[in-house]
């Protein structure tokens, strides 16, 4: 980081397995940024330690400028005093005032807690793709599938901070267990573990397919990225798997489309890489699924800011 006086936040991006934190400038450029193991395997303390020693790390590289505040981007439900409820793969990890306890690690400094899709929300909002629109619904297509709802510029948390989660809007009332335990989620259709077992699924009657190449016929070792390659390279099932599950990303986007009587949805997260007749097909399906006077206004955007939009987004709960 070059030697300036300015003042700067550090936007830390907390995941199951690493933590990332950056120093964040006013305009939103990532000055420098770090990475630990999150050590969620070993409790609240061991990731509250984890997530102090990755600030400290960063404040040693800040030259003269100014920190003023810390943002933090947590799964798991949050609410308005910093508690960080249940977040998935923290081990032993109810409920965590984690605002109070960076404030007791860094007294005298603002502190932030968000959700992490809401978080990166707030990024492309503010610095990606959503500059342009004050209302759009983002999603996070990847492991699982989460979202954020853009309303005027900020984020719509609800009454308790857990507004979002389009990943476990019902699709099917009959269909697959969830791991939310919820019937039917768009997320047990194409979250990232349920995408790979029914594309195994299917390729039991389609030996053909070039997925199975990738793999080396090893049924255990599919993911998105081998689905999205072999796509790429032209294989029709793999393709076909990727449009599909797009078309039902697609109703469920529509259904709070519906109810929030909005038009832009921006989708982030690995799958969504996946190809443009992934989006594609996403939009198709919005435009079939949501009411007529919605249609022609519908547009489905790609995230731009990527691996970055935790860091940014936490940083601007601070900004």
């Amino acid at each position: 980081m070059k030697s300036a006086e300015e003042n700067v936040v550090i936007g830390v991006d907390l995941g199951g397995t690493t933590i990332k934190a950056g120093i964040v400038s006013a305009g939103g450029t990532i000055l420098y940024q770090n990475k630990l193991p999150s050590n969620a395997d070993k409790g609240p303390s061991a990731v509250i330690k984890q997530i102090g020693a990755s600030v400290w790390e960063a404040l040693e590289h800040t030259d003269r400028a100014t920190v003023t505040g810390i943002g933090v981007g947590a799964p798991g439900v949050v609410d308005d005093d910093g508690v960080v409820k249940s977040p998935p793969n923290f081990v032993e990890w109810d409920e965590v005032p984690l605002k109070a306890e960076l404030g007791k690690l860094f007294p005298g400094l603002a502190i932030g807690i968000e959700n992490d899709a809401n978080a990166a929300a707030i990024a492309e909002s503010r610095f990606g793709a959503g500059i342009q629109y004050p209302n759009f619904l983002f999603v996070i297509w990847g492991t699982g599938v989460g979202g954020g709802i853009i309303l005027n510029h900020k984020i719509y948390r609800g009454p308790t901070g857990g507004a979002g989660e389009i990943g476990h809007i019902s699709i099917d009332y009959k269909g697959p267990q969830c791991n939310c335990g919820n019937i039917g989620c768009v997320e047990a259709y194409v979250g990232q573990r349920y995408l790979s077992q029914r594309t195994a699924d299917r390729l039991k009657s389609h030996p053909e397919s070039k997925i199975l190449q990738l793999v080396d016929g090893d049924l255990s070792k599919i993911e998105p990225m081998y689905i999205s390659q072999a796509a790429h390279d032209g294989d029709e099932v793999a393709r076909g798997i990727l449009i599909e599950a797009g078309e039902l990303l697609g109703v469920a986007l529509a259904a709070v489309m519906n109810v929030m009587d909005l038009r832009v949805s921006i989708i982030g997260g690995g799958i969504s890489a996946a190809g443009d007749f992934v989006m594609s097909a996403i939009q198709d399906s919005v435009v079939r699924h949501v009411l007529k006077p919605l249609r022609k206004d519908i547009r489905v955007l790609s995230a731009q800011l990527g691996n970055n939009a935790g860091i940014l987004g936490a940083a601007g709960l601070v900004l």
